[in-house]
């Protein structure tokens, strides 16, 4: 039985087909989730609104504590790094993570990067040893996690070999960090011209309910083949 994580960045409350001013990422990331639930009601599936309830940004003592040795510990040291260890333990106990993350000034908006800078962690989600020989960093997340990324962009041509590829950094930055610690296969899906809200953005929306859709059933398919 798989764990779905679903994660939304925006900071947006709503979502797009729900509201005038609602969210893309979030009405993306429901919809997958929704088609989800609707093929295996049983799956267990967790929430994580960081865009409404953001993850307090890395701090110096944060960074202390989390390079210190568990069995060295300060006693304050635990709570500081209690929400990045519940962050983590999310992450861990998921087999697809959902994450609805908008584009804000061509990166991530500054919630998701506080999660990233949260569950990217030494001793849990990678491993440092300066004598090891070769690279001395190493994923420890356990093979076989998804990563689904939902984005919404107010211009359009950010796709890869269009006009603005080297301007997005939404797509890259995420695929980069969850990599690192052990999470390389990665599928996006992408809302354009927002801006322009006009036929354009009607029909990249209903491209991208489409993709999700077609992602939701293989990933279901290849499950019950498994």
């Amino acid at each position: 039985m798989p764990n779905i994580l679903h994660i939304d960045a925006s900071a947006r409350p709503g979502r797009s087909d729900e509201t005038r001013f609602g969210s893309h990422s979030r009405r993306l990331s429901a919809r997958f989730v929704d088609a989800w639930r609707a093929a295996r009601p049983q799956d267990p599936i967790v929430y994580r609104d960081v865009g409404q309830d953001p993850p307090a940004p890395v701090t110096g003592r944060w960074i202390h504590a989390a390079f210190t040795p568990p069995d060295q510990r300060e006693d304050w040291m635990p709570e500081a790094l209690a929400e990045s260890d519940a962050l983590v333990d999310e992450v861990l106990s998921a087999d697809v993570i959902v994450a609805g993350v908008p584009m804000y000034n061509f990166g991530v908006p500054a919630q998701f990067k506080a999660y990233i800078d949260n569950i990217v962690r030494v001793g849990r989600t990678f491993g440092f040893d300066r004598s090891r020989e070769g690279k001395p960093y190493w994923p420890m997340v356990p093979p076989g996690k998804r990563l689904v990324v939902t984005t919404a962009r107010g211009d359009f041509g950010y796709g890869p070999g269009e006009r603005l590829e080297h301007s997005n950094h939404v797509e890259p930055g995420i695929r980069t960090a969850f990599a690192y610690i052990g999470i390389s296969e990665m599928h996006s899906v992408a809302v354009e011209y927002d801006e322009f809200a006009d036929e354009r953005l009607q029909d990249s929306i209903a491209k991208a309910e489409q993709s999700i859709d077609a992602l939701v059933a293989r990933f279901v398919t290849e499950r019950h083949t498994a």
